[in-house]
């Protein structure tokens, strides 16, 4: 099988209870990029104006599903750029719970984990949400409130939750997975 394929067959929950992630897009990316299963592929899905980039690497988390249909999206905060495709473990500190309305005005749950990649310096003290530094989260709330209102999305951020209520986002959205 090649390792595009192997991807579909990830679990959600490493052995010692942390997340696979797979990066789409890596921090500082003004491109949109996203996994086609059905081809297997990275596609390039959109690009951001000039001045604007994805503030961390944002990928998903394999083998869940979210609200909204999709597997669970994560925002990771690592020491480097990673790259598409790149699968990384990461520690879930909580989650931006979020309503978002699509171009045709459908309203879906399309919430945002935030994780800690394994093997970050700068991060690696980071446990909870709290222990970021302060305005941190509502930054990062506003790149996605005007990176959906530029592709005609709304995200409305409806609440935060710590680490224990991110983590059990995951288990309820874990399908075929062993470990959850």
């Amino acid at each position: 099988m090649n390792t595009l394929g192997a991807l579909g067959q990830l679990p959600a929950f490493t052995d010692t209870g942390e997340v696979y992630v797979i990066i789409e897009t890596p921090k500082g990316s003004r491109n949109k990029y996203a996994y086609d299963e059905e081809h297997q592929v990275f596609l390039l899905k959109g690009v951001m104006p000039e001045g604007m980039s994805f503030p961390y690497d944002y990928g998903y988390i394999p083998s869940t599903i979210g609200g909204d249909g999709d597997p669970l999206d994560m925002l990771v905060l690592m020491d480097a750029p990673a790259f598409p495709g790149c699968v990384i473990t990461a520690r879930v500190i909580g989650a931006i719970t979020a309503e978002q309305t699509e171009r045709d005005g459908r309203r879906e749950r399309n919430d945002r984990l935030i994780g800690v990649a394994s093997h970050a310096h700068t991060h690696g003290h980071v446990e909870a949400l709290s222990d970021l530094r302060p305005k941190m989260i509502e930054e990062i709330e506003a790149f996605f409130e005007q990176y959906n209102r530029l592709t005609g999305k709304a995200f409305c951020p409806t609440g935060r939750s710590g680490a224990t209520e991110a983590l059990a986002l995951v288990r309820s959205g874990a399908r075929d997975t062993k470990r959850a």
